[in-house]
């Protein structure tokens, strides 16, 4: 990815490289300053990652909760702010800890400067957890 490459284009690598389970990859295209939030974390789940390398801690184990296969739905809106996209999306996968479904629908605001994300905010759902315990890790939650 390249300097001028499009938020859109940017977050669509980023998919295929968590579909990859390529975390290093997915993290290298984070600025070394970027900033996650998940606004709708449950109370002891992290809320604000500030930095790449806080990025790269909390996702570095994610394969090992969630195995990812597939984002079946999709969609990318543009902004007035030609850096700024709106996510609509839907992963789908198995927890690797149970063995059930994973199935989460998450919408995301990601910035991106540069060629690389500087600002995401995921709203995922945490209702979707499983109640039993199971879910060590969900979506991009803890």
């Amino acid at each position: 990815m390249t300097t001028s490459t499009p938020p859109d284009d940017l977050f669509r690598h980023g998919l295929r490289l968590l579909l990859d389970k390529d975390i290093a990859g997915w993290v290298g295209l984070w600025d070394d300053a970027g900033v996650l939030e998940f606004p709708f974390a449950p109370e002891g789940w992290p809320r604000r990652l500030e930095g790449k390398a806080a990025v790269l801690d909390y996702m570095r184990d994610y394969p090992d909760h969630i195995d990812l296969h597939a984002f079946p739905d999709l969609t990318i809106h543009r902004t007035d702010d030609p850096a700024t996209v709106v996510v609509e999306m839907r992963g789908v996968g198995r927890l690797v800890k149970s063995g059930d479904p994973f199935d989460m629908t998450y919408i995301a605001v990601v910035t991106v400067a540069d060629g690389r994300f500087t600002h995401y905010r995921d709203y995922w759902n945490p209702l979707s957890l499983p109640q039993d315990g199971t879910a060590d890790f969900a979506g991009s939650s803890r």
